[in-house]
């Protein structure tokens, strides 16, 4: 299962204005860490969908949104709920580790 990719243009309407909590990977294609991640995130989009949103920002396409957000290294992933940033998660982890860190959004 691919994870939806947004953009500076769609940002607003995908994560802000949600109706449920959305985590948001900030990335780049030339980023390994990143790859790492995305199996783990896909699992949990695929087991959690129904709590969570799961999306992927590419960096270098969309600069302004990871700007804005003051991400500084990949992968950077941030949780929203009602369009506010919840709580940033950096690194790549385990997917155990990510659902902790994730916590009461997706349970």
């Amino acid at each position: 299962m691919a994870l939806k990719n947004v953009t500076d243009d769609s940002f607003e309407a995908d994560v802000l204005k949600s109706d449920k909590p959305v985590l948001v990977e900030f990335w780049a294609a030339w980023c390994g860490p990143c790859r790492q991640l995305a199996p783990s995130l896909e699992a949990i989009a695929a087991e959690r969908g129904e709590k969570i949103e799961i999306v992927k920002l590419n960096i270098d396409e969309n600069p302004a949104t990871a700007a804005k957000y003051g991400v500084m290294s990949i992968p950077t992933m941030n949780l929203y709920v009602n369009g506010d940033v919840a709580k940033t998660i950096v690194g790549a982890k385990p997917k155990a580790a990510l659902e902790r860190d994730l916590g009461d959004a997706i349970v």
